[in-house]
């Protein structure tokens, strides 16, 4: 029987793919059950009150950490399932807030692709991830390094 919702192998991800993850709609429960997750006491995430008079962010906005994990999740839930090996490094750049509300997706293109040198049977895999909202505005960028499995081991 075929098992579905397995991971990318790294012959899977060539220099300049392209794909996109399912949505996912940010609640206020996700992002007041984050900020007590993580103890992100900040009135930006906790006081509508203080935002409405002292800042230009209007509405329950979410962290920028919480998204970023939540366009994790959708990866991982996609793509590295028995396959993603290692996250090595990245790169990140908040280029607009989400809110309570938004949904978000995750376009990924791959700008790097190529064996390992240390370690047979696996790849260095590196793409850019933009978290994509509703609108077509890109709330995050993020450019991870990641270890993933080859199919062939030599």
């Amino acid at each position: 029987m075929e098992t579905v919702g397995l991971g990318l192998f790294f012959e899977d991800l060539p220099l300049g793919r392209q794909f996109q993850t399912i949505g996912r709609t940010v609640t206020e429960a996700d992002i007041v059950n984050f900020i007590n997750a993580t103890g992100m006491q900040e009135v930006l995430f906790m006081n509508t009150e203080y935002l409405e008079k002292h800042s230009d962010i209007r509405g329950r906005v979410a962290p920028g950490a919480l998204v970023y994990s939540f366009a994790e999740g959708l990866l991982v839930q996609s793509t590295m399932q028995y396959t993603g090996l290692a996250f090595l490094n990245m790169e990140l750049d908040v280029k607009g807030p989400v809110f309570a509300g938004d949904t978000i997706h995750v376009e990924c293109e791959v700008i790097e692709s190529r064996k390992s040198n240390s370690r047979k049977g696996r790849g260095l895999v590196r793409t850019r991830n933009k978290i994509t909202k509703q609108d077509g505005t890109v709330a995050i960028e993020y450019t991870p390094l990641r270890m993933v499995k080859c199919r062939d081991e030599d």
